[in-house]
């Protein structure tokens, strides 16, 4: 099982607000800020987009905050190793 930590990166001079995602593994998505959406919606939405691009099959997101984000665990519906 892996688990995905977020966060919330301000913009600066040259971007905008983005959120970025990243596993222990070294993988890794920045989003820009999505600003349709709020709280956690927007943390999940970058954790699940990192699902997508490493093409993790079968995947429920499951989390909450913690201090600097947010931390999101992957539990595989079909009970296979991720």
């Amino acid at each position: 099982m892996k688990a995905i930590l977020t966060k919330y990166l301000p913009c600066t001079n040259t971007k905008g607000s983005r959120i970025k995602a990243w596993t222990e593994g070294g993988n890794q998505i920045t989003i820009p800020y999505p600003h349709e959406l709020s709280g956690q919606d927007v943390h999940e939405l970058a954790a699940q987009s990192l699902v997508d691009k490493m093409e993790w099959k079968n995947i429920k997101l499951y989390g909450g905050g913690i201090e600097n984000g947010y931390a999101f665990v992957m539990v595989n519906t079909q009970n296979k190793e991720i």
